[in-house]
């Protein structure tokens, strides 16, 4: 028996599955496919095409009990690496990193980075901005859980859509990075001093309304400077957590004093970044 569809149910039905079409078609757009390997997969993704400056992302997917490392990895592992110089109309990348958590390395150790899933903002300049931009990258990372596994991989992007359907997991992504703040900016997290203690010690007090709930990581003025991470004190003054590190893993040469360092203070809900000349 045959059953006769009413043409303005028909005309309904056409125009919802077309909607979708194009829904599924922008969504794939907005985001390369997927590069796997056997415990991570990775991608990049569109931020809405406006201006000269453009908003992107390279997403991570982690199995779970593995993880992958921070620009700056910690007492063990290999930091990202990214190649973006194949684009078309792509003058500058910038790579921004949210706040990364603090791993057991299993060596005596502590390495530094993310699981689960993560996505590391892209701040895209183009050439032109009237002229189309198709991002390309190599990108070389590792993926641990007892061992480290490299993992090389490449994806390209089209910025297409006036209004991405990537651009909230992308501002999401970007409300993560660290926020620029001051040594003693009158924040509830913030670092209230950076002295040294002798010659190979450095002392670094915090305030924070959670007592110990906070992480520090310390980097130095180039990638080559391999520094500890800083670990509590103890028995601190009142009021403060204080965070002590050696000046160890200087390269050849280098003196630490006037050097430009780099504090990111990671809370449980905040995090800032912090640029400072060690005296």
């Amino acid at each position: 028996m045959s059953s006769i569809v009413p043409l303005r149910a028909a005309i309904g039905v056409a125009t919802t599955l077309l909607a979708s079409s194009l829904a599924l078609a922008a969504r794939a757009d907005d985001a390369s496919p997927w590069q796997r390997d056997g415990h991570s997969a990775v991608r990049l993704l569109a931020g809405s095409r406006s201006g000269a400056v453009l908003l992107g992302g390279i997403a991570f997917q982690l199995q779970p009990g593995w993880k992958t490392y921070w620009r700056s990895p910690g007492d063990s592992g290999v930091p990202p690496r990214f190649d973006f110089s194949k684009s078309d109309n792509v003058e500058a990348v910038t790579v921004m990193w949210p706040a990364p958590l603090k791993f057991d390395d299993g060596a005596g150790g502590h390495s530094i980075g993310y699981r689960d899933q993560i996505v590391l903002p892209l701040r895209i300049v183009a050439k032109a901005a009237d002229k189309p931009v198709t991002l390309r990258a190599e990108i070389n990372y590792a993926v641990c859980e007892k061992l480290c596994i490299p993992v090389e991989a490449s994806a390209e992007l089209g910025f297409n859509s006036v209004a991405s359907t990537e651009d909230a997991n992308l501002r999401a992504a970007l409300d993560t990075v660290p926020k620029p703040a001051n040594i003693g900016d009158p924040n509830p997290l913030t670092i209230r001093d950076v002295k040294r203690d002798g010659p190979k010690n450095v002392v670094v007090d915090v305030a924070t309304p959670d007592g110990r709930n906070v992480n520090l990581f310390v980097e130095g003025p180039t990638p080559d400077w391999a520094l500890p991470i800083p670990g509590p004190v103890q028995h601190g003054p009142p009021g403060v957590v204080r965070f002590s590190f050696e000046l160890d893993g200087l390269p050849p040469g280098a003196k630490p004093e006037g050097a430009a360092l780099k504090f990111t203070l990671v809370g449980p809900d905040k995090a800032y970044e912090f640029n400072t000349n060690l005296q």
